[in-house]
């Protein structure tokens, strides 16, 4: 088992990838190939940073990519909304949005803990 796989972090960044592979495959045709494929690969390219992170010595450029990346989520996120991609309409929506923001808060959390430890002599 890889060192990564036990982190919190990586465990609600998988989780929610795998959340949008699900939600993605109700989406109609139009937007599961456009829209949808944009939030699972920015999904993806998160997970791909937190492992990164984790196993390189500096970790803030990761860390600030990974934020970047579900920022853009986010974004993309609220728009699939505004064009009512999601199936049930807000329940989908809602869960995303959740576990967009738990995983953000976990990456600037280790960002600030990053920032706190090259700051001490």
């Amino acid at each position: 088992m890889s060192a990564y796989e036990n982190l919190p972090i990586y465990k609600k960044t998988k989780d929610m990838t795998v959340y949008f592979y699900q939600i993605v495959r109700h989406f109609d045709r139009y937007n599961k190939y456009d829209i949808g494929q944009e939030m699972k690969t920015l999904a993806r390219k998160t997970l791909s940073l937190i492992t990164k992170a984790n196993v390189k010595q500096v970790r803030r450029e990761y860390l600030t990519q990974a934020i970047d990346s579900l920022e853009e989520l986010k974004l993309t996120l609220n728009i699939a909304q505004d064009l009512d991609a999601f199936k049930d309409k807000t329940h989908s929506f809602e869960v995303a949005f959740k576990k967009v923001i738990e995983v953000l808060k976990q990456c600037e959390g280790w960002l600030r803990s990053q920032n706190s430890l090259s700051c001490k002599p």
